[in-house]
């Protein structure tokens, strides 16, 4: 959301995690930065925000403070309205932590939405942005849509449901049922957009935020960080095989300014691969970086750095051409000339990049 490393914006985890800021604290507030929303609007751009939201802000200026014009959130008790109580399903203990999926805590605009044990979390957010296009397609729109489906816990969609009781049974055999679902709602936004004649000039950008869940995901590696991304826009991305150029999730920021004729904010770490996806000939990125608490990733093209932080020298790998992690070969503790240039040229590039000291 703000093109910038954690080094940039204070946020290496979340606040009360190993790492990250303390709760409340300057680093904690998401709107002391200046958000991709923020920097859209200035080119007329309507805005809007979809499902979930785990950072700072309190109703009623919560998640309209960072240049959001409406939203439809899932809503956590501390998320809701003054005197409200949620009335619908939780997900385990009653009163412990709100529904996502069935009878959901919802709070669209500031105002609690009463939800039934029918109403499926996922079909509103998209119900919600279908609508907000629809409202505003005759001028540029942006929706920022961090999607419940597929993160746990995972219970029966609507296609798969049978009973009112599998409705809260978590098993993790429902995966597959998510994340197809999960891509049935993706269809249902682009079938509206080429239904209102918007498809051909509407970028859709579709990845992940971490590395899969029970298989990477927390750990300081390549397993850990990386995600799928796919960018279409039939009259603006070019068609094309898929890319081993790199890039990483703070270029959102200026790659959206790109194509909106925006402005991006000074002090960003991110570069557009708007010309990348326009087809354009020039250069792109030599390397890709992540990071959590006190540990960091490094990528080029060949090499790869994993598990790095203060204190605690990573392995460090050639990887040839591969991308998927066979073939890789650990080459930590080699003299070999061409090794030993490729450490140094990680070393310059993480010289700018201090992460917090860890103790505990």
């Amino acid at each position: 959301m703000t093109g910038k490393y954690g080094h940039n914006n204070g946020v290496f985890h979340f606040p009360g995690r190993r790492g990250g800021p303390k709760a409340g604290s300057p680093e904690d507030d998401i709107a002391r930065q200046v958000t991709f929303a923020q920097v859209l609007k200035p080119r007329g751009y309507a805005t809007a925000h979809s499902g979930k939201w785990q950072l700072t802000g309190k109703i009623p200026t919560l998640i309209n403070e960072c240049g959001f014009d409406e939203y439809c959130m899932w809503a956590y008790k501390h998320n809701l309205p003054e005197g409200v109580k949620h009335t619908g399903g939780w997900e385990g203990k009653k009163g412990g932590k709100t529904s996502r999926y069935w009878h959901p805590s919802i709070v669209k605009n500031s105002k609690y939405v009463p939800t039934g044990p029918d109403d499926y979390g996922p079909d509103m957010f998209t119900d919600f942005i279908i609508d907000f296009v629809k409202r505003h397609k005759d001028k540029p729109f942006f929706v920022y849509y961090p999607m419940a489906l597929t993160h746990g816990p995972f219970y029966a969609t609507p296609d798969t449901v049978k009973s009112e009781k599998e409705k809260f049974k978590n098993l993790k055999t429902n995966f597959k049922a998510n994340v197809e679902y999960m891509d049935k709602l993706v269809g249902r936004i682009v079938r509206a957009l080429d239904s209102m004649g918007l498809r051909e000039n509407t970028v859709v950008f579709f990845t992940g935020d971490n590395g899969t869940g029970g298989d990477g995901k927390g750990q300081y590696t390549e397993l850990g960080a990386r995600v799928p991304m796919i960018v279409n826009c039939p009259g603006a991305v070019k068609r094309s095989k898929p890319s081993d150029e790199l890039v990483d999730l703070s270029d959102i920021l200026p790659t959206l300014a790109d194509f909106a004729g925006a402005r991006p904010p000074s002090g960003i770490d991110g570069r557009s691969f708007a010309p990348l996806l326009r087809g354009e000939k020039g250069p792109t990125r030599e390397w890709i970086y992540s990071y959590l608490a006190d540990r960091q990733i490094l990528r080029t093209k060949r090499w790869l750095l994993e598990n790095n932080g203060p204190g605690h020298p990573g392995r460090f790998f050639d990887c040839g051409s591969s991308r998927d992690g066979t073939g890789y070969r650990d080459v930590t503790d080699s003299t070999n000339p061409e090794v030993l240039a490729a450490k140094k040229r990680f070393k310059e590039i993480l010289a700018d990049k201090p992460l917090p000291v860890v103790t505990d």
